[in-house]
C-alpha cells in the first residue's frame, strides 16, 4: 500500500480546521454532554509503539488526516480510513457540533452525503442539521464513546432542528441536545416529538447510499406506529440503547472499496413486531445487577485492525 498526497477541497476553511487540528479532545462523547471551548491537548505517550498500546490511544491522538487516495479499511468497528476529509464547520442547512473533539472527519463520500442530506433537509420543514460527532481524522477506535464510526462512514445527527443563526463556538461546545424520549423509556415524548422527526429520519432512510440508521427503540416505536402506507424504509432503521439525543446515520462502503467490510443486511421486514418487543422487556429495560463486578475488557491494539491502519496510522 502506498500514500500518496492529495489536495483537500476545504481549503476555504483551512485556517479553522488546523487551528482545530491543534488539539485533541479526550472529552465526552454522549451528544448532552459539553465540549470545551479551550481544550488541552493530550501528553504524549511514553511508548507508543509498544504492542500493547490501546489503538485508540494512538488514534486519538492523531489531528490530520492521513493522505492519499480515499480509502476504508477494515470494517465499521475495527478499521481506519486514508484521505479523509472535514466537513466544513458551516454550509447552508448545517452546523458542525462540539468542535473540540474533532471528529468532523469523514471519507468524502460520507461527507458529500452530509452535504446533500442537509440541503433536502428544509423539504421536510427542518431548518438545518446539527452534525455530532463523525470520525477521528484517521478513523480507528476513539478514547471516549462509540465502539464503531471507525471508516469514515458513521455521522450523528442531533435530534435538535439547526437554529435561525451561527452558533458561537461556546453554543457549540455547550447547547445540550434535545432528548425526545419519555423518561420512563417506553415511547416517545409526545411534548418534543413532532411530525418533522419522522419525516427527517425518513428521507434519510430512504437515501440509497445509507445501510442503516439506529435510534433509541422509543423511537423506532413511534417510526412503527406514524409511518403511514410506505413501511420499506423501516427496514434501515434499527434500534439501538441511547440515541435519544440523535440519529446514527451508517453508509454502506463506496463500490469498488474491496478492503471495506460492509455489514450483513438487516433482516426482512419492518422491524415492528417481536425483535422490537425484546427492547421494551424487564431483560433490557431492567437487567438484574451483578453482585460480582465483569473482569474489565481489554483494550483494542493495533494488532486487532487491519494491516492497512499502520500505514495510515503513521502516513505523513
Amino acid at each position: 500500500m502506498h500514500l500518496t498526497s492529495r489536495p483537500s477541497r476545504l481549503a476555504a476553511s483551512s485556517f479553522r480546521l488546523a487551528a482545530l487540528a491543534l488539539l485533541v479532545s479526550g472529552g465526552a462523547a454522549q451528544a448532552q454532554d459539553r465540549g470545551s471551548v479551550n481544550p488541552k491537548p493530550l501528553p504524549p505517550l511514553a511508548n507508543p509503539d509498544a504492542p500493547s498500546t490501546p489503538a485508540k490511544a494512538l488514534f486519538g491522538r492523531v489531528t490530520t488526516p492521513a493522505p492519499g487516495p480515499a480509502r476504508p479499511y477494515g470494517s465499521y468497528a475495527k478499521g481506519c480510513f486514508a484521505g479523509g476529509e472535514a466537513l466544513p464547520l458551516d454550509g447552508p442547512t448545517w452546523q458542525v457540533m462540539r468542535l473540540s473533539r474533532n471528529r468532523m472527519w469523514g471519507t468524502p463520500h460520507l461527507v458529500d452525503f452530509i452535504e446533500r442530506l442537509a440541503a433536502k433537509a428544509p423539504r421536510v420543514g427542518w431548518n438545518g442539521l446539527l452534525v455530532g460527532d463523525m470520525s477521528q481524522p484517521r478513523g480507528g477506535p476513539m478514547l471516549t464513546g462509540h465502539a464503531s464510526h471507525q471508516l469514515g462512514l458513521d455521522a450523528d445527527v442531533w435530534l435538535t432542528p439547526m437554529p435561525d443563526h451561527r452558533m458561537s463556538r461556546s453554543e457549540r461546545e455547550e447547547t445540550s441536545a434535545t432528548n425526545v424520549v419519555r423518561a420512563d423509556r417506553l415511547d416517545i415524548d409526545p411534548q418534543i416529538w413532532s411530525p418533522e422527526h419522522l419525516k427527517l429520519i425518513r428521507l434519510t432512510a430512504q437515501q440509497p447510499e445509507v445501510a442503516r440508521l439506529f435510534v433509541n427503540p422509543a423511537i423506532k416505536k413511534a417510526l412503527c406506529r406514524e409511518a403511514g402506507g410506505d413501511r420499506s424504509w423501516l427496514n434501515k432503521v434499527r434500534p439501538m440503547y441511547g440515541h435519544n439525543y440523535h440519529y446514527h446515520i451508517r453508509l454502506s462502503c463506496p463500490a469498488g472499496d474491496d478492503q471495506c467490510g460492509d455489514q450483513a443486511p438487516p433482516p426482512p421486514g419492518d422491524g415492528c413486531g417481536e425483535e422490537l418487543a425484546y427492547w421494551f422487556s424487564d431483560a433490557v429495560l431492567n437487567p438484574p445487577k451483578s453482585t460480582k463486578p465483569g473482569k474489565p475488557k481489554p483494550p483494542m491494539t493495533m494488532a486487532a485492525l487491519p494491516a492497512a491502519c499502520r500505514i495510515v496510522l503513521k502516513a505523513h
